[in-house]
C-alpha cells in the first residue's frame, strides 16, 4: 500500500477535547481567572501593606479593651480577610450555578451535546472533559488562595478578632475549601444531566450544593470523637476553651453523663439526682488537621457519588 492510500484511509485526530471546553467557556474561565486574581490580591494587600498598618495602630493606639483608630486601618485589615473568606465560601454555589446551566444543562438543551457525540467524541469521553478541565482549574485556583489565606491567618498582625473555629474561617484554612468547589461541580453537572435544561438546571443544582454543604457542615464536628473535660461539683462546668463546642452537662456517681437538671445552685436537686460534677466536650486546636482530613474525605465521598451517578445517567440515555 502506497504512501498515498495510507494517508486517506488514516482516519483524522480529533481535536482535543479540553481544549474544546476551555475554548467553549472562555467566559467562565475569564472570570475564574478575575476572582482569583482579585481574592489573591486582597489577601496579599492584607498579608504585607494591610497588615503593617493594622498591626502598627494596634500598638500605637489600642489598648486590652479600647482601641481607638481614626485611619481605620484595622477595620480595612479585618474586611479583607472576612471579604475573602466569604469569597471563597460562597464559590461552591458559583460553581453548581455555572455547571448545571452553562457547562452542562445549556448543551442539552440546546442538542450541542448530541452532536458532539455523533462526531469524534463519545458521551462518556464528553461529560470527563467536562468534568475534568474545570476540576483542575477549580483545584489549583482554590489552593492557591487557601495557601495566601493560611499565610495571612497564621501571621496575623493584630491580636483580636480572629479564631480558628469562626464560621468561614475554618473551611479556608484547609483543603475543605479546595473539595467543595469540587462537590457544586459533580452536583451542578448531575442536576444539568437530570433536568436537560440550563434554566432549571441552574436553580436545581444551587438546591442541591446548599442542602449538601449544610448537611455536610452540620456533620463534620460528629466525625472526629470529641475531647471531654469533667470538674467536680464545687468548680462549676469546666472552663470555656477557644474550640469547637460540643455537648455539656452533668456527670453521676457511676460516671454516667446526663442532661443538667439542676444547673449548679440547688443541692437539694443534685444530692436527688446523684449529680457529682459536670462534663463539656469540645474539639480542641490540636484536632484541626483531623477535623479537616475527616471533612474532606466526606466531602470527596459525596462528590464520588455525583460523579458516578451523573455517569450512570449518562450511559442509560445513551445506551
Amino acid at each position: 500500500m502506497t504512501a498515498q492510500a495510507v494517508a486517506a484511509t488514516a482516519r483524522p485526530r480529533p481535536a482535543r477535547a479540553w481544549r474544546a471546553v476551555l475554548r467553549l467557556h472562555q467566559p467562565a474561565l475569564f472570570l475564574w481567572g478575575v476572582f482569583v486574581t482579585l481574592v489573591s490580591a486582597v489577601l496579599l494587600w492584607a498579608y504585607g501593606p494591610g497588615g503593617n498598618a493594622a498591626g502598627a495602630a494596634w500598638r500605637r493606639k489600642c489598648t486590652v479593651d479600647l482601641c481607638d483608630l481614626e485611619d481605620y486601618s484595622v477595620d480595612r485589615y479585618h474586611l479583607a480577610f472576612r471579604f475573602s473568606e466569604a469569597a471563597i465560601d460562597f464559590l461552591p454555589i458559583l460553581v453548581a450555578l455555572w455547571a448545571g446551566g452553562m457547562l452542562i444543562g445549556r448543551e442539552l438543551e440546546n442538542g450541542t451535546a448530541e452532536l458532539a457525540w455523533t462526531q469524534s467524541v463519545s458521551p462518556v469521553r464528553w461529560l470527563a472533559t467536562k468534568l475534568a478541565a474545570p476540576a483542575a482549574l477549580l483545584t489549583a485556583g482554590t489552593t492557591l488562595l487557601v495557601g495566601l489565606h493560611r499565610l495571612l491567618f497564621d501571621a496575623h498582625q493584630v491580636p483580636k478578632g480572629w479564631n480558628w473555629t469562626d464560621n468561614g474561617t475554618f473551611e479556608t484554612n484547609g483543603p475543605i475549601a479546595i473539595a467543595f468547589p469540587l462537590l457544586g461541580l459533580a452536583l451542578g453537572a448531575l442536576a444539568g444531566l437530570v433536568v436537560r435544561r440550563a434554566a432549571v438546571g441552574l436553580m436545581v443544582a444551587v438546591l442541591a450544593t446548599g442542602v449538601a454543604r449544610s448537611l455536610v457542615l452540620w456533620a463534620s464536628p460528629h466525625l472526629w470523637p470529641w475531647r471531654t473535660d469533667v470538674s467536680a461539683l464545687p468548680d462549676g462546668y469546666p472552663p470555656m476553651k477557644a474550640a469547637f463546642h460540643g455537648g455539656e452537662g452533668a456527670v453521676t456517681s457511676t460516671g454516667a453523663h446526663i442532661p443538667d437538671p439542676c444547673g449548679t445552685a440547688e443541692k437539694a436537686c443534685l444530692a436527688a439526682h446523684d449529680i457529682v460534677g459536670h462534663y463539656r466536650e469540645y474539639h480542641p486546636s490540636s484536632q484541626f488537621w483531623p477535623l479537616q482530613l475527616t471533612e474532606t474525605a466526606l466531602i470527596l465521598t459525596v462528590t464520588a457519588l455525583a460523579v458516578a451517578a451523573a455517569f450512570t445517567l449518562l450511559r442509560r440515555r445513551t445506551a
